[in-house]
């Protein structure tokens, strides 16, 4: 399997101490397993444009892990809409044992590699469904939903309404603040707080808008 470098896993401690985060030696070895994985199957399945390992340390780990502290102070059901390579989904996932993460995916490709990533980490809190996000029916809300450059604004809000509730918590990741995108925001979902993100490593803007539905 591919490893990581030395560098890369320096990287990674580093950028967990700058974020402010409790992570163990157990789960940043699990990190990087995942990234080794992501690595691996990136040649042939293309899941992410990120061909560097070194750059995928900040824009894809680390990026997934600085929103730790909101995903902390919600609630214990999450779904990743659009996990793709299983980005933020995976490292939260490993960093919030005793959280549930769903991970959606219409394309089968990528939801391939996300169950070998769940049987290779051995990660029990994680749930693979390949689905349309429009088709998915699970039986209860999420307590959050999160995407990361999944979709404008208004679809990840119309297309995840039947997901969430009054109390859901949808977290969009973006670049730079999507002022056009919030004018269309839906009339029933509004922005609860737009945060500023700090990923170590990382060049360019990153937010986090976090949307409720107008009850």
């Amino acid at each position: 399997m591919t490893t990581v470098s030395p560098r890369q896993a320096e990287e990674l401690a580093a950028g967990i101490r700058a974020l402010g985060l409790a992570c163990t030696a157990e789960q940043q070895e699990r990190l990087l397993a995942y990234l080794a994985l992501l690595v691996k199957w990136n040649k042939a399945y293309n899941l992410t444009a990120v061909r560097d390992p070194d750059e995928m340390v900040s824009r894809h780990l680390l990026d997934s892990l600085s929103i730790a502290p909101h995903v902390a102070a919600g609630g214990d059901t999450w779904l990743d809409v659009g996990s793709g390579g299983g980005m933020p989904g995976v490292p939260l996932a490993i960093l919030f044992p005793e959280r549930r993460f769903t991970l959606l995916d219409g394309n089968g490709k990528k939801t391939r590699f996300l169950t070998q990533v769940k049987l290779e980490l051995g990660l029990g809190n994680l749930e693979v469904v390949q689905s349309r996000v429009e088709a998915f029916r699970p039986s209860q809300p999420f307590a959050g939903i999160v995407s990361r450059a999944f979709s404008a604004l208004a679809d990840f809000a119309n297309w995840t309404r039947h997901l969430g509730d009054a109390a859901t918590r949808w977290l969009a990741m973006k670049g730079v603040q999507p002022d056009d995108e919030l004018q269309a925001l839906p009339a029933d979902f509004h922005v609860e707080h737009c945060h500023l993100l700090d990923v170590p490593g990382c060049q360019g803007q990153r937010h986090l808008l976090i949307l409720r539905r107008t009850s």
